[in-house]
């Protein structure tokens, strides 16, 4: 089973090394001795540690959703012409970019600053994962 040291961990979860240290203190995650006898978390224990904090973030409106894959951040840029648009949007450490209509954009009220929910619906989803010479792999 892998171990992530501390740092990786707190990369994993878009946290900072101080919180994973607070999570541990409060028996939130357990710390193991990897192979080397260092200081690490079990992947599997941090997996189901993450699936378990995962923010559900109910839609304000009462809405059910059938999208499962739902992610809140902060609209960061907006780039508009007279039709389409592009809006990125920080959702923790991961940068979602949507294009659509601008008239949209006008409705929703996205600008810089603005709390936005990014719903991903697709058909397709790559899993990458490194290959042992540190070099990515698709699956």
């Amino acid at each position: 089973m892998p171990h992530f040291r501390i740092a990786e961990a707190a990369r994993l979860l878009g946290v900072s090394d101080d919180t994973v240290r607070r999570w541990i203190k409060a028996g939130l995650l357990a710390e193991h001795l990897d192979p080397s006898g260092r200081k690490a978390l079990d992947g599997a224990e941090l997996a189901e540690f993450a699936r378990r904090s995962a923010d559900s973030s109910p839609d304000p409106t009462g809405v059910a959703r059938s999208a499962r894959n739902r992610f809140v951040g902060l609209v960061t840029d907006v780039v508009a012409d007279a039709v389409m648009a592009k809006v990125e949007i920080q959702c923790g450490p991961n940068r979602i970019v949507s294009l659509m209509s601008a008239e949209a954009v006008t409705e929703l009220g996205l600008r810089p600053g603005v709390v936005a929910v990014a719903v991903v619906k697709a058909t397709q989803v790559i899993v990458e994962t490194p290959s042992p010479s540190g070099q990515r792999e698709a699956r």
